[in-house]
C-alpha cells in the first residue's frame, strides 16, 4: 500500500512540479518587493498558477497521497493566495494615501456637516460673549471652577495679564490652565463625535457649549481690555484645537444624519456608508489635537510676541485648509 502511494505520488509530482516552481519563484517576488514588483504577464501567471495549485490540492486530500506533498502543497497555496488577495499596500503607504487623498477627500465630501459644527461653536461663542457683557456672574454658569481656576470676574487684570505671558506673577497658572483647557477639549471632541450618532443634537449641543465657554472666557479679556493678547494666547494652538473640535462634530452630525435620514437604504446601510468618512474625520481631529498639544507645548512658551503668536495660529490653519481644499485633486494636465 506504501509502495503504490509512493508511486502515485511521485507521478502527480513530476506531472506538476514544474508549474509549482514557477508559482513559487512568482511568490517569492511579490514577497519580497509587493505586486507591483511583476509585470501584467506574471501577474496573470500567478493567478492561473495559483487555481491550479489549490485544485492540485484538493486531488492530493481526495486520493490521499503522502504527507509531505500535502504539507508542501497547503504552504504554497497559503503564500500564494495571500500574494494573490492580501492587501499589498505597506503601512507607509497606506498612512501615506490616507493623509494625501483619503482624509482632504472626506473632509471635503463632509464639508456641509464640518460646516453645521463651526456654526454650533460660533453660535456658542457669540452667545457666551454677550451673555457675560448682560450680566458678567453667567461667567461662572459656563465655567466649571476646575477650569477657570481663578481667572474670573473677580482676578485683577495684572494677574490676567500675566498668565498670557508667563509672568511670574502668574506662578506657572498657564500652563496648568492650558493643560486642564487641552484636556478639556480632547474629551469635547470625543463626546461631540461618539454621541452624535443619537439623532444629532448631543453633537451639536456639546459643540455649543464648548463655544459658550470661549465666548465667555474672551469676553472677559476684553472687558480688562486684553482681548487681542488673549487671541494672540489662543491662536497659536487654539485655531488647531477648536477646529478639531468642529471637525469631530461634524463627524458625529453625519452619523447622526444617517439615522435620521437613511434615505432609500436601511439605517444600518445607510449608518456603514457614512461611517466611511465620518471615521476619517475622527482620526483628522485626532492628528490635529496631537498637533495642538505640540503647538501649545513649545510655541506658547517660546513665543511671547502677539503678533507672532497671531501669525503662527492663523498660519497653521490656513496650512490645515489648504491640505483639506487641494488635498489629493487629480491635476488636469493639457497637452
Amino acid at each position: 500500500m506504501d509502495t503504490a502511494i509512493t508511486l502515485r505520488s511521485a507521478r502527480f509530482r513530476a506531472e506538476r512540479e514544474a508549474d509549482w516552481t514557477r508559482l513559487d519563484q512568482l511568490v517569492r517576488v511579490v514577497e519580497r518587493g509587493g505586486a507591483h514588483q511583476l509585470s501584467y504577464q506574471q501577474a496573470k501567471d500567478l493567478s492561473s498558477l495559483y487555481r491550479q495549485a489549490a485544485n492540485s490540492l484538493s486531488v492530493a486530500r481526495e486520493t490521499s497521497l503522502d504527507a509531505a506533498m500535502l504539507d508542501y502543497l497547503d504552504a504554497l497555496v497559503a503564500r500564494a493566495y495571500l500574494a494573490v488577495y492580501a492587501p499589498q499596500e505597506r503601512l507607509g503607504g497606506l498612512v501615506h494615501r490616507f493623509l494625501t487623498q483619503g482624509a482632504p477627500a472626506a473632509m471635503r465630501r463632509s464639508a456641509p456637516f464640518i460646516g453645521l459644527g463651526f456654526l454650533a461653536m460660533f453660535l456658542g461663542a457669540l452667545a457666551g460673549y454677550l451673555l457675560f457683557f448682560e450680566d458678567p456672574a453667567w461667567y461662572n454658569v459656563f465655567l466649571p471652577a476646575d477650569l477657570a481656576g481663578g481667572r474670573g470676574p473677580e482676578a485683577s487684570t495684572d494677574y490676567l495679564r500675566g498668565v498670557i505671558y508667563d509672568d511670574d506673577a502668574a506662578d506657572g497658572g498657564l500652563a496648568a490652565f492650558a493643560s486642564l483647557l487641552f484636556s478639556h477639549n480632547t474629551r469635547i471632541a470625543i463626546f461631540v463625535f461618539g454621541l452624535g450618532i443619537f439623532a444629532c443634537a448631543p453633537a451639536f449641543l456639546l459643540t455649543f457649549y464648548n463655544g459658550l465657554i470661549f465666548g465667555a472666557f474672551y469676553a472677559l479679556h476684553v472687558d480688562r481690555g486684553l482681548g487681542l493678547d488673549l487671541a494672540g494666547w489662543l491662536s497659536i494652538h487654539g485655531v488647531t484645537e477648536l477646529s478639531a473640535i468642529c471637525i469631530a462634530a461634524g463627524g458625529g452630525l453625519q452619523l447622526g444624519a444617517a439615522v435620521l435620514f437613511p434615505g432609500t437604504t436601511t439605517r444600518a446601510d445607510a449608518l456603514r456608508h457614512a461611517g466611511r468618512d465620518a471615521v476619517k474625520l475622527a482620526i483628522v481631529a485626532a492628528i490635529m489635537l496631537f498637533a495642538a498639544a505640540i503647538l501649545e507645548g513649545f510655541g506658547r512658551q517660546l513665543v511671547q510676541d502677539r503678533s507672532a503668536r497671531l501669525i503662527i495660529g492663523w498660519g497653521i490653519g490656513a496650512l490645515w485648509l489648504a491640505w483639506f481644499v487641494f488635498g489629493g485633486r487629480q491635476r488636469n494636465v493639457s497637452r
